[in-house]
């Protein structure tokens, strides 16, 4: 679509990127690509149905793993679209409206799995803090509506940016960098000022991910200063344990998030090939490994999924 002056090209559709600069090699990607997304729906899944079948798990703890476990699975659904169509399947176009939505959902299950490690840092305070209580405390009434303000917190602060996005105009290619839509990465097209753009994506990133970081500082802080406070040794590892997984689960998330956005915002002169690396591992890895953290470091899980195949090899 052009404009009256015939200065500014709205564009229908984005061209995603695979490997950048090496499209030929898109291939190669095909079946890892295709292994981990089967390995993030088979673990998450294995993980949400041991859950529910499994009565003695219906406890605060692995309630909130189960939302962890939806929203990887959101995650992943996001993004598994437009990253197959290209690497299985060579195709790049994508329209805009749908690159929006993409953008959307991603955006809000990014925010989320925020969001729901908050709320397991808060789990794991209230189990060592008050054990006693701990039940009653976290009642399923209660999960249930910091589910609800996990999901509405994240609809209620991405749900202006595509707004800002489509007052855009485009007139810059429409080649993204990425096999997927990005806020940032659509932005980078426009061809009028983005400071309203970029600074609301920095008001979010700080009001929201790096509130999230300090609150679960503040969490930890408490929890060890707790844990501490035990009089036995054997006690306070057995305390600090149950927070391994957890503490892996934050790692996966914010280490790739604070990587992928220093190489976005310094390193410019970097390989494409970095960013796009950096940029996937963010999306890809917590959703992959989630799951096999929890399954390896949760012993009633592990057990329950132990327990699991040996019947069916048993039947078999």
């Amino acid at each position: 679509m052009i404009t009256l002056n015939g200065s500014h090209i709205n564009h229908h559709s984005f061209l995603l990127t695979g490997i950048p600069g090496m499209p030929e090699k898109n291939s190669w990607m095909a079946f890892p690509l295709g292994l981990l997304y089967t390995l993030t729906l088979l673990g998450n899944g294995t993980i949400l149905s041991i859950i529910k079948m499994d009565s003695s798990l219906h406890e605060p703890m692995y309630y909130f793993l189960s939302i962890l476990a939806l929203t990887d699975v959101g995650l992943c659904v996001s993004t598994l679209p437009t990253m197959l169509s290209i690497f299985w399947f060579n195709a790049a176009e994508i329209p805009f409206d749908n690159c929006v939505t993409q953008m959307f959902f991603i955006h809000v299950f990014g925010i989320m799995e925020s969001g729901v490690l908050v709320s397991m840092a808060f789990d794991r305070f209230v189990a060592i803090r008050d054990p006693l209580h701990y039940a009653s405390i976290l009642t399923s009434e209660v999960i249930g509506k910091i589910g609800v303000a996990v999901l509405a917190r994240a609809i209620c602060v991405v749900f202006p940016v595509p707004f800002l996005i489509k007052r855009l105009p485009f007139c810059h290619s429409n080649v993204l960098s990425h096999s997927y839509c990005l806020h940032q990465d659509i932005m980078r097209l426009a061809c009028a000022s983005t400071r309203v753009n970029s600074l609301y994506g920095l008001i979010v990133v700080i009001f929201t991910l790096g509130l999230d970081v300090l609150i679960i500082l503040f969490s930890y802080v408490l929890i060890l200063k707790t844990v501490l406070g035990i009089a036995s040794w054997s006690e306070r590892l057995k305390a600090f344990n149950t927070c391994l997984s957890h503490i892996c689960a934050l790692l996966l998330l914010y280490i790739p998030f604070i990587g992928a956005t220093m190489i976005h915002r310094f390193g410019k002169h970097l390989s494409p090939i970095v960013h796009t690396l950096m940029a996937n591992v963010y999306l890809l890895l917590p959703p992959v490994l989630n799951p096999i953290i929890y399954s390896i470091k949760t012993k009633q899980i592990r057990k329950r999924i132990v327990q699991v195949f040996f019947r069916k090899n048993d039947r078999a």
